[in-house]
């Protein structure tokens, strides 16, 4: 792969290989015919997991332990053909060990008696209608009646369906059919509707006529529970268990945007369209200035042209888009003319007002950095995406309130697939609704917030008519760099290998100049470990080496006429097929790059290369010397335990260089350090700016949202907008009339560098709780103080859970915070827990889980205090 996966892609690319390898195995073992899904939000890389994939099918992956499937065939099937061929590029894009020869594009010429291994094959529904010459002289009833002719009437010798039915019943194939957005095009899958009007997905999922269902079926979409429902009354079809991504898991990720802007019109302001389609402009003006001071900080060849969607209706009056349009270029003179350019279905060029707009291919549109204003009809709203569509403006009357959702949900991918650290204007998207009242906008935002089916999509946060928030001035530089030096967390990483994360730190390392030979370090840091590990053990070793020359068994020896049987046991050198199964299990346990340089290192020491013969021997007794070790489940630990160790030192040694790298590079050693089964210690950011509400709708009625003084972020007025709780209002009150108080910081519920994360553990999953609030201090002595104060709520189910984690923090952080405190009311009393006490931290490790009340009898307890 060309892209490093990230924690969740690989979680559900092994799920789906561990699906693919089962229902491989049982096609050819019994016939049986199966199916799941992978259902992951919009934005979440659904392509790059599914390249992922199809690698491993085809070549293998020792990563994901993973065989190749040698008769792999691949349909990629939906119903729009530009949306085909974005996936095939996204593929290729993604994708070193998949080539271009190897994605084919089925054209009404292809006339093939079967599918070739190793390929995907890219097919729509157009393709498969009566009148495709795919399928001309062939249709699926014909068959019930024998009519197979050997020559079609377009003269071609197969059509489409032959050669399905061709590849589907050869015992070297196995045919998987891909069905890409599976929520589309799915109706159910009864006798009655068969009889009805069978579907072309139908037919491929069921076969028809003669034709079997293709064995493997696999949905990919954001939204498939309609594909669900559909398996459930497929014919002789077994499901397996579907693949979800956790939604939470890629907003942390920072592929897709944190933040959704919604501007609704004021009633007073007049022409709502003019009003709004000016602001729209404005904002597109200031993104990408935005973008471009973004750039020459990072003194980087960052590029992001942002562009705005101008969404009409079905049937929109030409004349209408023209004086949006006209508006745009009056309130932005400097956008240059032939910026605009549009998606409708008839592909021809449209007279908008007194422009000429050219159409351009959807898929195109990204990489086509001359569009700066796009508009669209509701047809780009599955299926397509533009990471760099920042702003939209909708012309959709607000009965559309599905459409602008849908379409919100193609716009959030983030344009340098990673999130910009602190900066909400950055990682959000505008979206201004001239047509909707502010019901209707409700209606938009509880969908998005709410996971709705017709959005596939998590936004974090959905804000109506918000106010940017800034650092406020008046907070010292030593509280900030005291913010900054504060220690988040994150999510362990299933099935992270501590060597492959060390040596991916050395080639980091490496390439910034940072370390050099970093790459050649890491390897001798642990063939010592090897060489050492070998020494411990050279008795074990030695035993496990025979055992993996020699193949042990019995030869059955019958006597018919005696009607007895007896065993010899025989012995035999083992051939090199069983040696390589050996060391490739070994190198799995070490990473193969390790094992590699391993088995070089160990036969130099045995021999030169310009001995031909005796460095091939040399090379061959590394081989076997690695299989052996590999038989000893006490390799993984010293592997680990070593790249661990060696990781953790060059993070420490090398943070000020690494902090002082552009945010591109910094964002890989994040990823990096991330990449471990233990939560890592990850640096703060200091936040740029960040958007706030500043009015909440209740009960119909919109009141303004209290605000306070004293916090790290507020506007021109020092104010900081909040709603508080009754709770978590007596704690700002009372940390804020200390005699040393300095400043607060309402920590963010979202993930971003800017929110302090701790990792909890929830049953057998890892998750990430944010307190509430950071206060600073400070000292005569001009000493920064940082505290955590978190009000609780003892009664809520993951209470203990998450009061563990945040004493785990406590514990591997004693030096960092002068106080941590958990604080809840008990009864009318605000108690708290100082988890910075061992006792606190050695109750709340014995406190029983299963009693509803063991929180509370905590705060209630000698260990708990009066918060005063």
């Amino acid at each position: 792969m060309k892209f490093t996966l990230k924690d969740y892609q690989s979680e559900a690319v092994r799920d789906a290989l561990d699906n693919l390898r089962k229902a491989r195995n049982r096609w050819h073992e019994d016939a049986d015919r199966y199916a799941f899904s992978l259902t992951a939000v919009t934005g979440a890389g659904k392509t790059v997991m599914a390249a992922a994939a199809f690698e491993a099918l085809f070549h293998g992956d020792d990563n994901f332990d993973f065989d190749a499937d040698p008769g792999a065939v691949v349909i990629w099937f939906s119903d729009d053909p530009s949306l085909n061929e974005q996936t095939r590029f996204r593929l290729m894009e993604a994708s070193d060990r998949i080539q271009h020869n190897d994605m084919v594009v089925v054209e009404n010429t292809f006339n093939r008696a079967k599918f070739e291994a190793k390929k995907i094959y890219f097919l729509n529904t157009q393709k498969l209608g009566k009148k495709s010459l795919l399928v001309r002289g062939h249709e699926p009833e014909d068959d019930e009646a024998g009519m197979f002719p050997e020559t079609r009437p377009d003269m071609r010798a197969f059509t489409i369906w032959d050669t399905i039915r061709n590849t589907v019943e050869d015992p070297e194939l196995t045919l998987y059919l891909v069905l890409d957005e599976a929520h589309r095009g799915m109706g159910k899958l009864n006798a009655t509707a068969q009889n009805a009007r069978t579907t072309i997905v139908q037919r491929l999922i069921n076969g028809a006529g003669g034709i079997p269902g293709i064995p493997i079926v696999w949905g990919i979409s954001a939204t498939v529970e309609r594909f669900k429902r559909a398996m459930e009354c497929a014919e002789k079809r077994i499901t397996l268990p579907d693949v979800t991504v956790d939604a939470a898991k890629v907003q942390e990720s920072g592929l897709i945007k944190d933040t959704i802007l919604i501007d609704i019109p004021d009633e007073s302001s007049g022409n709502f369209d003019t009003v709004l389609v000016r602001r729209g402009a404005a904002k597109l003006k200031a993104i990408t200035e935005a973008w471009a001071k973004y750039a020459e900080r990072q003194e980087d060849d960052i590029s992001v042209t942002p562009l705005m969607v101008l969404q009409v209706p079905n049937t929109p009056d030409p004349n209408e888009i023209g004086r949006a349009l006209d508006t745009i270029y009056q309130n932005w003179p400097e956008l240059p003319n032939g910026s605009v350019a549009h998606v409708f279905g008839d592909h021809t060029t449209q007279r908008f007002g007194n422009r000429d707009v050219p159409y351009i291919q959807p898929e195109t549109v990204q990489d086509s950095t001359w569009v700066r204003i796009l508009v669209a009809k509701d047809a780009i709203s599955t299926g397509w995406d533009c990471p760099r569509a920042e702003v939209m403006v909708s012309f959709r009357p607000a009965k559309d309130e599905t459409h602008i959702t849908q379409l919100l949900g193609r716009m959030v991918r983030s344009p340098l697939a990673r999130r910009i650290a602190g900066d909400d204007r950055l990682n959000s998207v505008d979206c201004l609704l001239p047509k909707f009242d502010a019901k209707t906008v409700d209606q938009v935002v509880n969908s998005l917030m709410s996971g709705d089916e017709t959005a596939g999509t998590t936004a974090g946060r959905v804000l109506i008519n918000p106010v940017e928030m800034t650092p406020n001035p008046a907070i010292p530089d030593e509280v900030w760099e005291a913010f900054e030096s504060l220690p988040s967390q994150s999510r362990p990483q299933r099935g992270a290998k501590p060597a492959k994360r060390l040596t991916a730190l050395a080639h980091e390392l490496a390439a910034d100049d940072i370390l050099e030979g970093a790459g050649r370090k890491a390897h001798a840091a642990l063939h010592a470990a090897l060489d050492q590990f070998q020494a411990d053990q050279s008795a074990t070793i030695e035993a496990k080496r025979k055992a993996v020359l020699t193949v042990d068994g019995m030869t059955v020896v019958a006597d018919m006429k005696g009607q007895s049987k007896s065993f010899d046991q025989f012995w035999e050198d083992a051939d090199m097929a069983v040696i390589e199964d050996a060391y490739r299990r070994a190198a799995r346990i070490l990473s193969p790059d390790i094992a590699r340089t391993y088995v070089d290192y160990l036969a130099y020491k045995e021999a030169t290369p310009d001995e031909a013969d005796e460095f091939e021997e040399a090379l061959m007794n590394g081989r076997v010397a690695v299989a052996a070790m590999g038989l000893m489940t006490e390799l993984q630990a010293v592997v680990d335990t070593e790249a661990d160790k060696l990781a953790k030192a060059w993070f420490t040694e090398y943070r000020d260089a690494i902090k002082a790298l552009p945010d591109d590079r910094r964002d890989a050693y994040r990823e990096i350090q991330e990449l471990s089964t233990d939560p890592q210690d990850v640096d703060m950011e200091r936040p740029v700016a960040r958007y706030e509400a500043t009015k909440i709708r209740e009960r119909g009625v919109e009141n303004l949202i209290p605000t306070y003084t004293g916090h790290m972020l507020c506007d021109d007025k020092g104010e900081f907008p909040a709603v508080l709780n009754g709770l978590e209002a007596d704690v700002v009150s009372k940390e804020s009339e200390r005699d040393d108080f300095v400043c607060w910081y309402r920590n963010p519920q979202q993930p971003g560098q800017s929110s302090l994360g701790i990792a909890y553990q929830a049953g057998e999953e890892y998750k990430i709780m944010r307190p509430d609030f950071l206060f600073f201090a400070q000292g005569a002595d001009g000493k920064v103080a940082a505290d955590i104060v978190d009000p609780h709520g003892a009664f809520l189910g993951d209470a203990l859970a998450k009061l563990r984690g945040l004493a785990i923090y406590a514990e591997t952080h004693p030096d960092t915070y002068r106080r941590i405190l958990s604080v809840d009311t008990i009864g009318e009393k605000l108690r708290a827990l100082d988890l910075k006490s061992e006792d606190v931290r050695k109750a709340i490790a014995g406190a029983d889980a299963k009693n509803p009340d063991a929180v509370k009898k905590l705060f209630q307890g000698t260990l708990g205090q009066d918060y005063v």
